[in-house]
């Protein structure tokens, strides 16, 4: 059996989802029951390597088009694996991982090509692709909601961590941008809306006689998204950091807060327990799932119970070792050679 993987995301910056594909890929290329070949753009220049999965060059255009008229024209009906949200419209005989329905339940964060687009592409992909695959129940009852996907086409998909685990930290991370050992609250991600990075900058009007920092890590897409204004000279903005920096920032903070309103998994705070960072989640969405007994839960839309929250890890030795621990054993549950060994299951499953 041969399957074909959509490698558009290989042309892509790293950031959750494309993640999710590289970490389940490098799974699947250790079992040799199923043969995998991915498919990419023809100006894909990446280093990949892989020892049982090839990487073959098509087509002539890129981006959309690629997707829509180079790959589909040469896979034909043969079998396809999506893991990035993205597919063939028309294509039947193939999954679509979609992680989350954000563009339906929380839309002001996206452009309006991009909303409108994507509401198409899930449209067709959810009525006709064999089999549709998320990644938590939360995201699982969304697409329920707004796509209607039959229940049997719908599945779940795990996500994991053993990426972080291999990462070595970089330990100037601290020294390079001015940081003090445990004493700056860290949040990571994009600075999409959903993040409500908003509810850290309002909150710092109740932590000014807190003796910490607060740091936001990564980078954003202004094609893409609605930018959050989050100026205030409390919060230092880093800007794109590497995996390594990231690692040595989530071992060194006083713990991490994840304020997000809309999430269809939210692999932040799974990687802040992987390293026995203390968690602060907002309680929406898919957050008691991925963290369950091991996180501070708050309100997203109340900035002073998040400040109080703050507080009591910040200030609390106990709290924070309890919190460590937990985090590391609920970290444990995750991984991705399940999540490929789920996929595999899929597959065969499907006969495709």
């Amino acid at each position: 059996m041969t399957l074909y993987i959509n490698g558009r995301f290989l042309t892509q910056r790293v950031t959750g989802v494309q993640r999710f594909a590289i970490e389940i890929i490098k799974e699947l290329d250790k079992q040799t029951e199923i043969k995998f070949t991915i498919l990419v753009p023809k100006e894909y220049e990446g280093s990949h390597s892989f020892e049982n999965i090839k990487i073959k060059k098509i087509g002539n255009f890129s981006g959309h088009l690629w997707e829509q008229l180079n790959l589909p024209l040469y896979i034909k009906e043969r079998p396809l694996i999506n893991f990035c949200n993205t597919a063939p419209v028309l294509k039947k005989n193939q999954i679509v991982v979609i992680h989350d329905a954000a563009v339906y339940a929380s839309p002001k964060g996206f452009s309006t090509l991009f909303r409108i687009w994507y509401k198409i592409m899930f449209y067709f992909i959810s009525k006709l692709s064999r089999k549709i695959l998320t990644i938590s129940q939360f995201s699982a009852r969304e697409l329920t909601k707004y796509l209607k996907i039959n229940e049997k086409k719908l599945d779940f998909i795990s996500e994991g961590k053993e990426h972080f685990d291999n990462i070595i930290e970089n330990e100037n991370v601290i020294k390079k941008f001015g940081l003090r050992k445990h004493k700056f609250i860290l949040a990571v991600s994009s600075l999409h809306p959903n993040k409500n990075f908003k509810a850290l900058v309002e909150a710092t009007q109740y932590l000014n006689d807190g003796d910490f920092d607060i740091v936001i890590a990564g980078g954003t897409d202004t094609k893409v998204f609605n930018i959050a204004n989050i100026e205030n000279h409390n919060i230092r903005k880093l800007g794109y950091v590497t995996d390594e920096e990231l690692k040595g920032l989530y071992l060194n903070a006083g713990c991490f807060v994840f304020p997000s309103i809309y999430e269809g998994f939210g692999l932040p705070p799974l990687e802040a327990m992987s390293t026995g960072c203390p968690v602060i989640v907002s309680e929406v969405g898919p957050m008691h799932e991925v963290c369950g007994n091991a996180a501070i839960y708050f309100n997203p839309y109340d900035s002073k119970e998040l400040s109080e929250k703050i507080k009591i890890i910040m200030n609390n030795d106990e709290e924070r070792k309890d919190l460590q621990s937990k985090g590391l054993r609920q970290a444990q549950k995750y991984s991705w050679s399940k999540a490929a060994a789920q996929l595999i299951d899929q597959a065969k499953m499907l006969r495709i």
